[in-house]
């Protein structure tokens, strides 16, 4: 179906495009059209209200705020916060992120080494502009684009250090980003003095940096107009909608022609509260501590060796092997023989996780969903999907292991691994994605015929393989999986400050290294995933 470009219901175009480095990073947390209707200046017609939340909702902003402190000239007066705005408070774990994000810039940039100790913050962050005259029934427009980082120079002007922060690990930069970010340090406020321009990035986890461009001004025009340029212009030209994680900032979301609407899928007509998506992780993480369940919607960087132990990588191992088997053109359903190497690459797993993993992946080819799954029908395998819900303000979220078709119907199917073989009594208390699962089939947002859809639960244990079929048309169940639902969401939706409710949990809270109140308490077994 063609969707009507622009989407009906905006208004507004501004003679200023508006370019962010970050519109050219990775895919998974990025709508190309979003970005390009909000660089070019369009807005809904009728705005919805704004919603502020009591914290403030930027974890890096205080971050870069004290680094300001820290990188302005000696001789100059320190900033003060805009007359008359109050600043929001912060939650007590960004304040722990923040201390310890300040500890990884200085030992990423130690002031008293060459040549970090010649740098100074530049006067206002640099921005790249271009003018485009009037013609060919086009107006004169003006471009921009920044790059949302640490701008340093030296003091005759000829030196340039565009520092790039991340959150977490270091990646590796695409072409376009190497060749964008050059452009705007060294033709963000141009200086005709500059000689040398820098690009790095640093993980303010860590402290660990690494080099994304270092030349001359010129070499830096010449990368961009060989791999900056075409992925400006094939932005600006882009309608591809891709809903997700952006839509719960984008002020076009209320007028997406992809973003599926649906009023009431959690169970909650409130309106009120800050616009937040929602998953059931969230759901999860907040009824097992407020802190912990917003700590981790804030992508702070969570412990390795709680978060990545033996039971959760290889339940996650697993999972990536499945899904690059079913991904396959052939669609054969996956076989009982496993290779002795069969642990997907950048998974670590101890010898005994490895073979009970290759024995549940054994057991998985016996209750394969390709075995039935309509021969041409569409598979969509690990999808992200997300839905309005118009009566609370929510952006849902969710990401189902297997999405396939039978008899012309959906059938949702999630796998979860265990090495235990007691049983689970409540299915949707025990793995709660499986009452969203329920109330999506079942309340009929999915595209398509769903009359026969159905939830599937495959659960993997050393003993073998225990296949669950979930009716979402059966009354019962569909009443249950509401109630599931309130109880994770009703709390949650109401929180503002999100305070941490100190327990044995701490000792397996994968973010309780940003937590004061934290007990202190040995971490036990591992649970399964």
């Amino acid at each position: 179906m063609t969707e009507t470009w622009p989407p009906n219901g905006l208004i507004g175009k501004s003679t200023t495009v508006t370019l962010r480095l970050s519109m050219f990073g990775p895919e998974r947390y990025r709508c190309p059209a979003s970005d390009v209707l909000k660089a070019r200046g369009l807005r809904p017609r009728v705005r919805p209200a704004w919603k502020p939340e009591v914290l403030d909702p930027f974890p890096n902003g205080p971050f870069m705020a004290a680094a300001d402190e820290l990188d302005r000239p000696a001789d100059e007066a320190p900033s003060n916060p805009p007359s008359g705005g109050r600043q929001r408070p912060l939650h007590d774990g960004v304040r722990q992120w923040t201390e310890h994000a300040l500890l990884m810039y200085r030992k990423a940039f130690p002031t008293e080494s060459e040549p970090n100790s010649a740098l100074r913050l530049a006067p206002s962050p640099w921005v790249y502009k271009h003018q485009r005259a009037a013609g060919d029934g086009q107006t004169a427009a003006e471009y921009r684009i920044t790059a949302w980082g640490r701008c340093l120079e030296s003091p005759d002007g000829r030196r340039r250090e565009l520092r790039l922060p991340v959150v977490k690990r270091l990646r590796t930069r695409s072409e376009t980003e190497r060749a964008i970010a050059a452009l705007v340090a060294a033709e963000g406020n141009p200086d005709p003095r500059l000689e040398e321009v820098r690009v790095v990035q640093f993980s303010l986890s860590d402290g660990h940096t690494a080099p994304v461009f270092e030349g001359s001004r010129d070499e830096a025009l010449t990368l961009y107009r060989k791999d900056g340029a075409p992925a400006v212009r094939a932005l600006l030209g882009s309608q591809e909608y891709r809903p997700g994680t952006a839509c719960v900032s984008c002020a076009i979301a209320p007028v997406c022609p992809t973003l599926p609407k649906t009023a009431g899928l959690l169970g909650t007509a409130d309106r009120s509260r800050p616009r937040r998506s929602w998953s059931s992780t969230t759901g999860r993480g907040h009824q097992s501590c407020p802190a912990r369940g917003y700590l981790r919607g804030l992508r702070l960087p969570a412990d390795d060796a709680v978060e990545r132990g033996a039971a959760a990588e290889r339940g996650r191992a697993l999972h990536a092997f499945i899904a690059e088997r079913h991904d396959r053109q052939t669609r054969t359903p996956c076989a009982p023989e496993i290779p002795a190497d069969w642990v997907p690459e950048g998974y670590r797993l101890p010898d005994e996780e490895r073979q009970l993993g290759a024995d549940l992946l054994r057991h998985h080819a016996e209750v394969c969903p390709l075995h039935t799954a309509e021969p041409k029908s569409e598979i969509r395998i690990e999808p992200r999907l997300a839905f309005d819900d118009t009566a609370a303000d929510l952006l849902i979220l969710a990401e189902p292991d297997l999405l396939y078709r039978r008899e012309g119907s959906w059938v949702w199917r999630e796998t979860k691994t265990s090495a235990s073989d007691r049983p689970r009594r409540d299915l949707m208390a025990a793995y709660p994605q499986l009452a969203l699962a329920v109330k999506i089939i079942g309340s009929g947002v999915l595209s398509g015929p769903q009359a026969q859809g159905r939830v599937e639960l495959e659960l993997l244990r050393p003993a073998g393989a225990d296949l669950r079929t979930i009716d979402p048309f059966a009354p019962a169940t569909f009443a249950a999986a509401e109630t599931v639902l309130r109880e994770q969401v009703a709390g949650w939706h109401t929180e503002t400050l999100f305070e941490a409710v100190p327990g044995p949990e701490c000792a397996h809270c994968e973010v309780a290294k940003w937590c004061s109140v934290r007990q202190s308490q040995q971490v036990g077994p591992e649970e399964d995933q």
